[in-house]
């Protein structure tokens, strides 16, 4: 792919002015190393060109702390990196005053690595864990794997939430345990009546230490465990991370792997907007919807099950290809069955939806999330999609094998619950016909093919189009191929933004079916 016109434009101007290092070193293309003092001001540079902030991550080396940004333009993405040596002030201007989302990204590296983000109004831990002590920063390599014994770690009920005042506002905790099998997340409500005034949600209760655990491990290890960062996402976080890796090494997987890769993702990407609708028209009291969504999952992953030997098809990917040959004829025959019953189905409960007027009128108008506020956040997926934001990585950063495929992604604008239960639908739908394209274009070959490790440290970028939205993931090897750093970064740090501002004008009882709209992952976000 082309450098686009205005990327190159941007790189000249950065250039021009003198703004960019001439010893960048960074493995990933294209990239920029520039000076602490320029950081802010590089950064400004790049939001006059309409970029999209993506995301932001810390590596540490030997003599300093290399902080790098991540922004989408023009059907590219660049990277920006700076270095903190140790021996000067770990401070950085924070990035907020630009980009909304990139408060919390910058509190995570604070949290985990001390550095500073001067001028972030919002200086509150967030990944901070009650077990760590205000010197302790868990993800420095001086920092062990086991931490340090403290005995019981003390109960996380200080987090200075937000309030608002006046007469008859009142505040409403709710969770961090959740009925049913969620995992932990707070939020609270101020509200007059029962008209929301704001909302806040805190995540990190269930601080895995995924960034930690992966250094120092194998490859494959690495692949093992990134498909268990969010269960929900097995194959795009395991593809990122593949992704990453066999960029890095500069490893081209075979064109059959990369095409049971698409299909293997495009099945989870069904399997999750079937539940998501059940869950919205649940939430709603529609109860038929939800049983026959539902039922249309459970087959569906059935045959994950019997084909791929997991109803989440976690452990597929390999480095260099898949772990199998998972479609054979067979597999094959078994697979397109499946299609047209389920788009005729699906397309015939879309139709009841739509028509029912008790359940129109409890999605429509509610939690809207217009499209300007939508972009200040940087919503993803079928969030963004649902208002008027037309991206989708599959198509505006094509990676193989989907540069060979017409990519149908819908557009609403809309923005209410509506509107994203509708995205999930016909996206459903495009994902059917997807697979049965991959299938008629089935390439024959290897599954997986040989690499060598460089035996240099080098790093690589992984991005992908989950079914949430574009998943991107940073993998660093040392010089012997082992892990030194592994960062994914879920579509949800964007999306829960989005849900603290829709549900604004909106009352309590909605907020579990705005919720479910929106269903961020929280294990996504709480690493």
């Amino acid at each position: 792919m082309g450098t686009p016109n205005i990327l190159f434009r941007l790189l000249e101007e950065l250039n021009n002015r003198q703004l960019l290092k001439a010893d960048s070193s960074i493995d990933y293309c294209p990239a920029v190393d520039i000076e602490p003092i320029h950081w802010l001001a590089v950064t400004h540079m790049i939001q006059q060109y309409q970029a999209r902030f993506a995301g932001l991550w810390v590596k540490e080396l030997d003599n300093a702390f290399y902080v790098i940004a991540c922004f989408y333009i023009e059907k590219n993405y660049l990277f920006v990196r700076t270095a903190l040596h140790k021996k000067t002030p770990l401070r950085l201007p924070s990035l907020s005053c630009l980009y909304l989302a990139s408060s919390r990204f910058e509190r995570h590296a604070h949290d985990l690595f001390g550095i500073e983000f001067t001028g972030n109004e919002d200086s509150r831990r967030w990944t901070r864990h009650q077990a760590w002590s205000a010197n302790q920063y868990p993800l420095r390599k001086d920092f062990p794997k086991a931490g340090y014994s403290t005995g019981k770690t003390p109960t996380d009920k200080t987090y200075p939430f937000l309030q608002a005042t006046g007469e008859g506002v009142c505040e409403v905790p709710v969770g961090p345990i959740h009925a049913g099998i969620i995992e932990p997340g707070h939020f609270r409500f101020q509200i007059a009546g029962e008209d929301i005034l704001y909302l806040e949600e805190r995540l990190g209760y269930l601080h895995k230490g995924i960034e930690k655990t992966a250094e120092g491990k194998d490859i494959s290890d690495l692949i093992h465990l990134a498909s268990h960062v969010s269960g929900d996402c097995a194959v795009s976080y395991a593809w990122s991370a593949c992704m990453a890796i066999e960029s890095a090494l500069q490893i081209t997987a075979p064109d059959r792997a990369l095409f049971i890769r698409a299909i293997l993702a495009e099945r989870e990407r069904i399997a999750n907007h079937l539940w998501d609708a059940a869950a919205i028209c649940n939430d709603v009291g529609f109860a038929f919807a939800y049983y026959q969504l539902g039922r249309l999952r459970e087959l569906w992953l059935r045959t994950n099950a019997q084909l791929f030997g997991h109803r989440l098809l976690m452990n597929c990917l390999a480095i260099s290809g898949v772990q199998k040959d998972y479609l054979p004829e067979s597999a094959v025959q078994v697979i397109r069955q499946e299609l047209k019953p389920l788009e005729k189905e699906v397309g015939e409960l879309e139709r009841i939806l739509n028509s029912n007027a008790s359940l129109q009128n409890r999605l429509k108008t509610t939690g809207i999330l217009s499209s300007d506020i939508a972009q200040a956040v940087g919503a993803l997926g079928y969030v963004g999609k649902a208002s008027g934001i037309d991206f989708d990585v599959r198509r505006d950063a094509p990676y193989a094998p989907y540069h060979q495929f017409k990519i149908d992604s819908p557009v609403l604008s809309e923005g209410d619950v509506a509107a994203r239960l509708s995205i999930r639908l016909k996206e459903i739908v495009n994902s059917l016909q997807l697979i049965d394209a991959l299938l008629k274009d089935l390439p024959a070959g290897d599954y997986q093919t040989g690499w060598k490790m460089p035996h240099r440290a080098t790093s690589g970028i992984g991005i992908v189009e989950s079914w949430r939205g574009e998943l991107l993931t940073f993998v660093g090897l040392d010089s012997l191929g082992k892990i030194s750093r592994y960062f994914p970064r879920d579509p949800s740090w964007f999306n829960w933004l989005a849900l603290e501002r829709l549900i604004y004008h909106d009352i309590v009882p909605d907020f579990p079916v705005c919720n479910k709209s929106i269903n961020g992952s929280y294990s996504g976000c709480d690493l």
